[in-house]
């Protein structure tokens, strides 16, 4: 009898026990990503940086327009086109296509910044606190090493990704406006330049070219870099950039073969796509369907290389001391 009543009574406890042993699990974690936040700004200030810039450059871009046009839109193209210097053209569709141009334009630029950021955070995430010798402190913290590097790939593979795409987004969404004011007044159908590129769709495509390329993709190179940044003694960025143009150069010399190039070039290239000739930056990375990104041999080999990379990490940390 005894056994049954603590058999009922023991279930609801041991779920009770179950639930803070996994926040406690969890916020080691969630303190770590936070505290990599405050310590490293230039993880979303550079994004920004680049989208205020681009926004305002937009900006003067429409005033300027705005002027050459003395604030009116004539109704014959030719007259149009002699105030714009030749730069508009007559097509219709080719107009909206001068419009949009400037969003692909800005998202391009968003995320290449955003990688820069995520290569240069991931070669001093682990050098950084050896120089500063607060590994020390850190170490001293209830928190594991697994959890401490986890924390860190989180912010090139993750965190960055998503906030330059909310930034992305905004950008384009005043920008959208702005483009929207240009045409303000001039008899213009300005639907037009919301309809042919659907807001919510770019997002959507947005997100999964983050997801799959900047996140799944550059996994080994983002795993490469945490090594170095772990076991380097000074100059990570040498440490990261010699081995593999040693590796180039006694490949070429001795057989006479560029295998590991071409990989290189491969990973950083991205995916294989097959999009027309012509086809804007959206429609290249729609191009690469979810089918094909997760049937690729080398999103599987690249993964696999970036969890050795990641163990060797934890292991580095684990027993290596300030600098």
């Amino acid at each position: 009898m005894n056994t049954s009543s603590n058999a009922m009574h023991g279930s609801p406890l041991g779920s009770q026990n179950a639930a803070p042993a996994t926040i406690s699990a969890a916020r080691p974690f969630y303190w770590s990503l936070r505290r990599e936040l405050w310590e490293n700004r230039l993880i979303y200030k550079a994004p920004l940086a680049v989208a205020a810039f681009f926004v305002v450059s937009f900006a003067i871009n429409i005033l300027v327009l705005r002027y050459r046009m003395h604030g009116v839109w004539p109704d014959d193209l030719s007259i149009l086109r002699h105030r714009m210097h030749g730069a508009w053209p007559g097509d219709l569709a080719k107009q909206r296509e001068l419009l949009t141009i400037p969003y692909e334009l800005s998202a391009a630029l968003i995320m290449g910044v955003a990688l820069i950021v995520g290569v240069f955070y991931s070669l001093d995430a682990l050098y950084g606190e050896r120089r500063d010798r607060s590994i020390l402190f850190w170490k001293s913290q209830p928190v594991s090493d697994l959890t401490a590097v986890l924390s860190k790939l989180s912010i090139p593979l993750i965190v960055i990704p998503m906030l330059s795409l909310a930034i992305t987004v905004v950008a384009q969404f005043l920008m959208l406006l702005l483009g929207s004011a240009l045409l303000l007044g001039s008899g213009a159908n300005i639907m037009a330049l919301w309809t042919q590129e659907s807001f919510v769709r770019v997002s959507i495509e947005l997100f999964y070219h983050m997801l799959t390329v900047h996140g799944l993709w550059y996994a080994p190179l983002y795993g490469w870099l945490f090594v170095v940044s772990a076991a380097a003694p000074r100059a990570p960025f040498i440490w990261a950039v010699l081995p593999p143009f040693v590796i180039c150069g006694v490949e070429k010399l001795a057989f006479n073969s560029t295998h590991f190039l071409a990989m290189l070039e491969n990973r950083l290239a991205g995916p294989e796509v097959s999009a027309p000739p012509g086809s804007s930056m959206m429609e290249t990375v729609m191009a690469l369907t979810p089918g094909k990104f997760f049937s690729e041999p080398g999103l599987w080999i690249g993964l696999a290389i970036a969890a050795g990379f990641i163990a060797i990490t934890v292991r580095l940390r684990r027993y290596r001391g300030p600098i």
